[in-house]
């Protein structure tokens, strides 16, 4: 099969209601996809006549330093590829991204396990739109542009939290399988390609992660805006490592659910989420941090020392959610302009998330984020706001009518938010920025190979 250049995208995700619960399959999460992407763009590498190659070379041009040349070895039938990570040059210290490297090594396996061993060399390039990082805040806000350059080492870009490792990891498998692999043997177009990525993809980004997590945000780079119920963790705690004996069988298998016992029982709801003409999603980003991992550890060391407590809370946070998804959808399908019963739904949510923070001793919706949420949610237009995924003081998510008049009202309140108090140890409440993003119901998808002039090498 003759290679051609390629190009896949998938979105971003907020998490707008089922923070923490939606890490056990008794709860659901209400997700929505995001207008800004990650895109990926392969095309074969060219060599000189005679010479053959097993490389891959990966490059992130609007960081300094990102790129990540890699050989690969087929290891037989049953151990699928071998990915080595080479050293660009002597002088340069290697530079490790483990959600690529991670991504290539499973999404190569299991293309061997399709079309066989005979990987041809390939020359990938990954950019991320402008609201993934909070360096385009400074020198880069008026920019028209769709990508820009950050100007420092990814290590040392300030994330946003929309789920960029989620994308990458989704949208990049996705263009490995479409270079790889015929239209018959692959295609995003059809559920059972789609299917198959999302099962790839979730497994080589709890690999690349060294846990099994939700897995909501690669639901959401796959399929865009859904309501979401996690897969049992079981399936992804059994299988070996890349290049070892039964890897490639047992990856096929469970990509393919080729047997009962590799199954997926993750539940997808596309058509429970729905956002009604005249309202829109923006999210704002505030520069400082979260520490989310000893966040959830703690939350859910409090909900294993507290159960009935805990449970109470979230059954009844499971009921606020539910509701509020389904009041999104009543709207949507009516017609209706009247948001009263949206806004209830939404205060209900945070009156639970406030009580869950301060039995929990966990800052879900702290202090400094109830006083950004309440101050957006007065100016005329605004439905309402939470603290999305799992809280914290990093961002806050809200729904807002549709008009300009709104967003430059609330431009202008953020402009004037002097939010720079310490909140103890955890974080330092630094300057809030509205994110130029918005939900977007489609999930991972194919886009034009040409439309990355002046990024590709």
């Amino acid at each position: 099969m003759a290679l051609s250049s390629k190009a896949v995208s998938a979105p971003g995700k907020v998490l707008l209601a089922g923070g923490y619960l939606v890490l056990d399959r008794e709860y659901t999460g209400l997700v929505f996809g995001l207008d800004a992407r990650i895109h990926v763009h392969i095309q074969p590498l060219h060599t000189s006549s005679g010479v053959t190659l097993s490389e891959i070379i990966v490059r992130s041009p609007q960081f300094k330093y990102a790129i990540w040349e890699y050989g690969y070895r087929w290891t037989g039938p049953d151990g699928g590829m071998q990915v080595t990570h080479l050293r660009v040059s002597a002088l340069q210290k290697l530079q490790t991204n483990p959600f690529v490297e991670t991504a290539l090594s499973y999404a190569l396996s299991y293309i061997s396990t399709v079309a066989g061993p005979a990987i041809n060399p390939a020359s990938i390039t990954i950019l991320a739109d402008n609201d993934y990082y909070s360096h385009t805040a400074t020198d880069k806000e008026t920019s028209m542009d769709r990508f820009s350059s950050f100007g420092v080492p990814l290590s040392e870009a300030h994330k946003t939290g929309l789920g960029s490792s989620a994308a990458l990891v989704t949208a990049f498998t996705a263009a490995l399988l479409v270079h790889y692999l015929s239209e018959d043997q692959f295609s995003l177009s059809n559920d059972a390609g789609r299917s198959r990525l999302h099962n790839l993809a979730q497994a080589a980004h709890c690999a690349a992660q060294g846990k099994v997590g939700s897995g909501f945000d690669v639901a959401s780079a796959v399929y865009g805006s859904c309501l979401y119920r996690r897969f049992s963790p079981s399936l992804l705690e059994s299988h070996g490592e890349p290049g070892t004996s039964g890897f490639a069988a047992e990856l096929k298998s469970l990509v393919e659910e080729s047997d009962p016992s590799t199954k997926w029982d993750t539940e997808i709801v596309k058509s429970a989420v729905k956002v009604p003409n005249g309202l829109r999603l923006v999210m704002c980003d505030v520069d400082c941090g979260s520490k989310t991992p000893g966040m959830v550890k703690r939350l859910l060391a409090w909900r294993k020392d507290e159960p009935e407590e805990a449970d109470r809370i979230w059954k009844q946070l499971q009921e606020k959610n539910e509701g509020l998804a389904a009041e999104l959808v009543r709207l949507a399908e009516t017609e209706s302009h009247d948001c009263q019963q949206l806004r209830e739904r939404i205060t209900g949510i945070r009156a639970l998330t406030r009580e869950m923070s301060k039995c929990s001793g966990v800052p879900v919706e702290p202090e400094s984020q109830t006083r950004l949420l309440d101050a957006c949610s007065s100016v005329p237009g605004v439905v309402g706001g939470v603290a999305p995924g799992a809280g914290g003081f990093d961002a806050v998510a809200l729904l807002i009518e549709d008009r300009e008049e709104v967003i430059s009202e609330l431009s202008g309140l953020l402009e004037r938010w002097n939010h720079d108090e310490q909140q103890g140890s955890e974080a330092r409440v630094g300057r809030v920025r509205l994110l130029r993003v918005r939900e977007d119901m489609e999930g991972v998808r194919a886009e034009d190979p040409a439309g990355y002039e002046g990024w590709l090498q």
